[in-house]
């Protein structure tokens, strides 16, 4: 085919009404996509919106959070900042800044991020467990802590060191934050040379008995039936009055008889021992 039949071809082709008519839907289907792409852009964005941001510092921020709601703006608060002399919840800063001061303008919706004042700075508990009165002591003045101190008996390995750490009554684990000016009771281990007291064979005893006889040696209870106990009976066998004697027992445990004799015979000889040891105290004392 010659170059002039081509060129002849194609331009009756190019005038058909078959191209044409293509040709148009081309067209029109990219105007569409173009236009409507820009209009949904327009909606979504709010093309041409401009809402003045106040400024808001200064202000309480639930009073801060009213002005932007009535608005269409939103807000968030992203940080606290202690600050004594304000009051709390009021807003130190904000981002993006007033408009008057920044001349930034903003579309509906958009968050606004506020600093606000509190007036209760939070400290970290120190580990005083195991340290020396005088180190706990110092390391809680610089956290800005108040601390009251207990003395508790303990062995003497561990007297003079910390032995346990409360907040409002209740224990407390290091890394928990409390605020700046808090009390810490610290309980600090005493070591007491006292004089041993024998031990009493508890078995079979009521209860409230049993309590009764270790709380005159200052041991600590627990709440039980008794028919063990540890450590075990031993006549003349003693301890300090700080140990702690621990029992089990049940409501209606198996009653060993022959240990259950044996058992009231050392407490009867137990308790004459001990009204002779009161005698003897009163007799020295007058």
């Amino acid at each position: 085919m010659s170059k002039e039949s081509f060129l002849s071809s194609f331009w009756n082709f190019v005038k058909s009404r078959s191209f044409l008519k293509h040709f148009g839907l081309v067209i029109l289907f990219y105007l569409v996509v173009i236009f409507g792409t820009l209009f949904i852009l327009d909606w979504s964005t709010n093309h041409g919106e401009k809402i003045e941001v106040p400024n808001l510092v200064g202000k309480n921020a639930n009073d801060a959070k009213e002005v932007l709601e009535e608005q269409g703006l939103k807000y968030q608060i992203i940080d606290s900042i202690y600050d004594p002399k304000k009051p709390n919840g009021t807003v130190l800063e904000q981002t993006p800044g007033p408009t008057k001061k920044t001349s930034v303008y903003v579309k509906s919706g958009r968050i606004i991020g506020l600093r606000v004042s509190k007036k209760q700075k939070l400290v970290e508990v120190p580990n005083l467990i195991n340290k020396s009165q005088r180190f706990a002591s110092s390391i809680l003045k610089n956290r800005g802590l108040n601390f009251v101190v207990r003395y508790k008996p303990v062995i003497e390995e561990l007297g003079g060191t910390v032995v346990d750490q409360l907040y409002k009554g209740k224990k407390v684990v290091y890394g928990t934050m409390i605020p700046v000016g808090s009390t810490i009771t610290i309980y600090v281990g005493e070591f007491v040379i006292e004089d041993p007291e024998k031990i009493p064979d508890l078995y079979g005893m009521s209860i409230s008995d049993a309590i009764s006889i270790l709380e005159e040696l200052g041991s600590d209870t627990l709440s039980a039936i008794i028919f063990s106990q540890s450590p075990e009976y031993s006549r003349g066998k003693e301890i300090s009055k700080s140990s702690i004697i621990t029992f089990t027992g049940s409501l209606n445990p198996e009653v060993d008889e022959e240990k259950m004799n044996r058992s009231k015979a050392n407490q009867d000889a137990y308790n004459k021992e001990r009204e002779k040891e009161k005698a003897k105290k009163e007799e020295d004392n007058e």
